[in-house]
């Protein structure tokens, strides 16, 4: 008797509570219950928007990088070219966001992108406390250290008491302080948020040294005023493997973007590329079949046509034609392949089968 008197006189006072809110209580609740919905598919907003929303850096010659056309270009851009190519048969169907390291995973977790291409590191942290889930690796690096030629820095340990630039909000400042911690070595960290100030006070002699992922010392090296005058250090002081990532939670949308990545690595162990494409159309081997969707309907457990492969490889290429406009030998970068080979050639590409 006791209990049920108790609960007779809170619940007028339940109802008035109740009655007294001006609904912001329940438009909250509705309003995160359709941000979740969105979240978890994913597939479904982009389809409906007709295009895809892509977070890049738009800073980085040969991964991302706006040109003075206005057109973007990079190993990261192609991946974004790549999807909206399986997704809409159209590899200009991506709308660019230029994000630094510091919003790129807020850009990602409320939605304001569909997808992060922008040469940033899996992680253990970031795949579980950030809310990411990672696709394939496109690309293995390495954090390492530039120098100036003449300042006869040849190694880590002749950085002892020098200044050394580097931009906060990644991985690259624990490495740095990691490893010289490892190594005994005193060293004067010259932090930045933004990479572009990093790298100005580097070219303007206000640091003996300056650490990033080593594609990355490659690529702004060709923007430094004097490129030659400076030089990577041998010494590679972590492994960066660098993927396009979304939101967790949203296990379709993730599969897309994970078999887009594994479509540009088979169509190469293949040998399928988007000038000879038309000629495996008719292949009869059931492997390339499968692939090309001139057999069964690969496509059909992602939501895709059933050749969305061949739509990728026929409007962006496979992943060596991808590699060899952005990074290769004929371009400034000229970055030999070296781990990013395929595993048939000594390197760690590999795609599981298209079956």
């Amino acid at each position: 008797m006791r209990k049920s008197g108790l609960i007779l006189a809170i619940a007028p006072l339940i109802f008035a509570l109740s009655a007294c809110s001006s609904g912001s209580d329940k438009a909250t609740t509705t309003a995160s219950t359709s941000e979740t919905s969105v979240t978890r598919d994913r597939w479904n907003t982009i389809k409906n928007r007709g295009k895809l929303i892509c977070g890049v850096s738009g800073e980085l010659p040969g991964f991302s990088f706006v040109g003075t056309d206005g057109k973007y270009s990079g190993i990261d851009v192609d991946v974004c070219r790549a999807i909206a190519s399986a997704a809409f048969d159209n590899p200009e169907a991506v709308e660019y966001r230029n994000l630094n390291a510091k919003e790129r995973f807020t850009a990602l977790q409320t939605g304001e992108i569909d997808v992060l291409s922008r040469n940033t590191s899996w992680t253990f942290s970031r795949d579980t406390s950030q809310g990411l889930d990672f696709a394939p690796v496109v690309f293995y690096d390495g954090q390492g250290v530039m120098v100036r030629k003449n300042s006869n820095i040849k190694s880590l340990t002749d950085l002892k008491d020098k200044a050394i630039c580097v931009q906060t909000g990644t991985t690259t400042e624990q490495n740095l302080a990691d490893q010289m911690r490892k190594r005994g070595i005193t060293y004067k960290p010259v932090v930045f948020e933004d990479v572009n100030i990093a790298f100005a006070t580097y070219a303007e002699g206000r640091c003996d040294g300056i650490t990033a992922d080593r594609s990355a010392l490659v690529s702004r090296r060709t923007t430094l005023p004097n490129p030659d005058d400076n030089q990577i250090l041998d010494e590679v002081i972590s492994s960066e493997p660098l993927a396009p990532a979304v939101s967790k939670g949203d296990t379709k949308w993730s599969d897309i973007v994970k078999w887009t990545v594994y479509a540009l690595i088979k169509a190469e162990e293949l040998g399928i590329n988007s000038q000879n494409l038309s000629t495996f159309i008719t292949s009869t081997d059931p492997d390339i079949k499968r692939f090309l969707g001139t057999e069964g309907n690969m496509g059909e457990g992602l939501g895709l046509s059933k050749d969305f492969a061949a739509k990728i490889v026929k409007h962006v290429g496979n992943y060596s034609e991808i590699y060899d406009r952005n990074l290769g030998n004929k371009t400034k970068l000229n970055l030999a392949r070296g781990q990013n080979q395929l595993w048939s050639k000594g390197g760690l590409l590999y795609s599981p089968p298209f079956r």
